[in-house]
């Protein structure tokens, strides 16, 4: 069983806004970011680990042998496009981690939430079953945002409910 408040903190509104005009600034400093469709990454080649070298030595090659690159073959963008790989993946692997960070993070302090909000519901059943006032309401409230699913009550068919009347 996990321990019942393992996180205990706060976020000050300061520092919160602080680090929005941090984010607004990566967003600022990369206008050139791109989304790309489920089909666009499909159709586009991948560099990945495996083909890195491949790409670090043929760039190296045509940096040193101009002669062999063909006209069509930019190799000014070639090396803007390696240096910009570089780079953006250093901050890729940096903002992972933080984001890691901040999942967890959003599930431990949602995790101890709930647990808080469950001990707060059983407390307020116990309340209304000693009927103090109040409490109906309250424990109603609840019940019926209370995240479970219920089996919807059976209803009565034709037959039984003209046995009624």
């Amino acid at each position: 069983m996990p321990k019942e408040n393992v996180l205990s903190a706060e976020l000050s509104e300061a520092d919160f806004a602080a680090m929005k005009d941090a984010i607004q600034v990566f967003k600022d400093k990369l206008p050139f970011l791109t989304n790309l469709t489920p089909q666009e990454r499909q159709a586009y080649p991948k560099m990945g680990d495996k083909s890195l070298g491949f790409v670090k030595t043929a760039l190296g090659y045509a940096k040193d042998f101009d002669d062999l690159v063909p006209p069509y073959l930019d190799v000014e963008e070639f090396e803007k496009d390696m240096k910009l790989v570089k780079m953006l993946s250093a901050l890729a692997r940096e903002i992972n981690m933080l984001a890691e960070g901040l999942d967890d993070t959003i599930m431990l302090a949602g995790s101890e939430a709930y647990r808080a909000a469950l001990v707060y519901y059983r407390s307020i059943d116990i309340a209304r079953k000693l009927n103090l006032p109040g409490t109906d309401t309250i424990y109603e409230d609840l019940r019926d945002r209370y995240p479970r699913r219920r089996k919807p009550k059976p209803k009565a068919s034709t037959n039984e409910a003209l046995d009624k009347t």
